[in-house]
């Protein structure tokens, strides 16, 4: 058994899809969609930068998409592969999840590139520039991080934001509770505690208004059940019905990713295989959740074609 799996917001560079675009007319054709969606010239940002600008999270997030999606446009288009007939389930980490329903067929590209737009601009402006932050614990497990959330909260918000991998968890709050939480992290038992250079503190209860904001977009999105069933962020279980992916998208916005937890559900439900597209950024963490899993990630034209030959 397969899952084909895409990236969250981190995964962005200037250069992204330039390669694939000089080379495939279907990886341009994507590109060109989600420009006509969004009314701005986003792979032009993509490919030339400037960097600044690339890094906010209202073009980051389409982006990563647009770019995991032309790589699997290409894919189907160039090895004959249909996703339905070589995925049992899809899955993506934060934003990753609107790639994973565009990819099964749930999403149309234009709509899953104006919804994250949409996202990335209401969960900037739900809290003010400085007023929240996230930090990365590493050597620290989601209990140890909950432990040391809690204990840095003091009345604000200090929440477990991402449930990454056995060894890596962010916090996501109000500013003054992550810092302290950075300060008390080695103490409580993490090896190093890291602040994320981020704009806004996502996947926490600060989000509220851009989850609200969400709950609009998505009640005039048209969803469609996915060819596969998708493992959703929020309750790590696969969902297939369209009314319950758009309530868990709205969840999303101010929920955990509990992005371990899924896959260690996909890998107990018999798969063998995870395949990342457009980037390698969750093949790492598939392997420090999943040792005996195999994974692949595919980013360039020489990794589809191996891809293409394997599948």
């Amino acid at each position: 058994m397969r899952a084909f799996v895409f990236p969250g917001q981190g995964s962005q560079v200037v250069g992204m899809g330039r390669a694939l675009a000089e080379a495939s007319a279907v990886a341009r054709a994507v590109f060109q969609e989600v420009d006509d969606a969004l009314g701005q010239h986003l792979f032009r940002l993509m490919t030339d930068g400037p960097e600044d600008q690339l890094q906010l999270t209202e073009n980051a997030q389409p982006a990563i998409m647009a770019n995991a999606i032309a790589t699997l446009r290409v894919l189907e288009a160039d090895g004959g592969i249909r996703l339905a007939d070589k995925a049992d389930y899809v899955a993506g980490h934060s934003l990753g999840e609107y790639s994973a329903l565009c990819a099964a067929g749930a999403v149309d590209l234009a709509t899953t590139a104006r919804l994250l737009k949409l996202r990335g601009q209401a969960m900037q402006a739900a809290v003010p520039v400085g007023m929240g932050a996230m930090a990365a614990l590493l050597g620290a497990d989601v209990d140890k991080a909950r432990a040391i959330a809690d204990a840095a909260a003091e009345g604000e918000v200090c929440t477990v934001a991402n449930d990454n991998d056995p060894s890596q968890v962010v916090i996501s709050g109000h500013r003054g509770a992550i810092e302290r939480a950075v300060a008390l992290a080695k103490e409580m038992g993490a090896k190093r505690a890291v602040l994320l250079p981020v704009s806004a503190p996502f996947h926490c209860p600060l989000m509220q208004p851009a989850a609200d904001a969400m709950e609009r977009a998505l009640a005039d999105a048209r969803i469609e059940a996915p060819l596969v069933p998708v493992f959703a962020n929020v309750t790590a279980a696969p969902v297939a019905d369209a009314d319950t992916i758009r309530r868990l998208l709205v969840e999303q916005v101010t929920g955990m990713v509990r992005w371990r937890e899924s896959v260690l559900a996909m890998a107990d439900t018999g798969v063998e295989r995870f395949v990342e597209f457009g980037g390698k950024v969750l093949t790492p963490m598939i392997k420090r959740i999943a040792p005996d899993v195999e994974t692949t990630s595919v980013v360039t034209m020489d990794d589809i074609e191996a891809l293409a030959k394997a599948l």
